[in-house]
């Protein structure tokens, strides 16, 4: 993995968050909101799914 793939994948990220917030900004206010409704603990093991989740993809398609 190279700088180069790392300021992609960065790039990547910004560019499909930028097109949430521009086209759909009410589903990310009620995102939001279902998150705040949410405990603590069921947040921090989303997180930890997902990044779980991203690392086996990484693994999977990089080899």
């Amino acid at each position: 993995m190279t700088p180069g793939d790392i300021a992609t994948g960065i790039a990547m990220v910004l560019i499909i968050e930028g097109l949430v917030y521009a086209l759909a900004p009410s589903l990310v206010e009620r995102m939001l909101e279902a998150l705040r409704q949410m405990p603590i603990e069921t947040r921090r093991r989303l997180g930890l799914v997902t990044v779980a989740t991203g690392v086996l993809m990484l693994w999977i398609f990089r080899g």
